[in-house]
């Protein structure tokens, strides 16, 4: 498996990463991750939310396989990218920082960095309804704009790949016919844009 500590780094994305990456790279490529599923189990506090009105956003929770983009970096910017990543990541330290082996889609298998929802974190959110689901996302706004936003375009991402995630797209789906008026952490409304 290629990834060792002299050269370049791998970073697997499988949600805003995949679409916003905020880091440069050299290559990037579908991955699948065994073991891990994409799943909106993590309540969003600062990006997409407030602690007094959470938003929900994607993280890897156990089991599955999830596929996603992996991102190839230079070995001369390994070190600030993962700065960058762990300030990104890491504000509420709701993700674990972990290594994981990724499948490229040429076949190759990498040892990618990645970020996991951290089951025994206050903001981990586990398995919600539907219903729940999407009140949270609605209604949910933090400083990168609408939770709504985030998710579907994460799922336009993914559709765009190719990839069927039947939950976002559900979700998508439902957020795109029937929008909400959004509040803003502060309690302010905000235009639907």
């Amino acid at each position: 498996m290629s990834g060792s500590s002299g050269a370049g780094l791998w970073v697997f994305g499988y949600g805003s990463l995949m679409w916003r990456p905020g880091f440069a790279f050299v290559r990037r490529c579908k991955a699948t991750l065994k073991g891990w599923r994409r799943s909106l189990c993590v309540l969003s506090h600062v990006y997409r939310g407030a602690p007094e009105r959470p938003g929900l956003v994607l993280g890897l929770d156990r089991g599955g396989a999830c596929l996603g983009v992996a991102f190839e970096v230079d070995a001369s910017l390994k070190e600030a990218t993962i700065r960058y990543l762990r300030a990104r990541e890491q504000v509420t330290a709701v993700y674990l920082e972990r290594t994981v082996p990724v499948t490229l889609e040429t076949g190759e298998r990498v040892a990618a960095l990645t970020y996991v929802a951290d089951r025994r974190h206050r903001q981990y959110a586990g398995r919600l309804n539907r219903e729940e689901t999407l009140k949270l996302v609605r209604e949910g706004w933090g400083k990168s704009g609408r939770n709504a936003d985030y998710v579907t375009e994460t799922h336009d991402h993914l559709a765009a790949m190719g990839v069927r995630d039947p939950e976002l797209e559900w979700l998508s789906g439902k957020l795109k016919t029937t929008p909400a008026t959004f509040a803003s952490a502060s309690g302010q409304a905000k235009p639907k844009a």
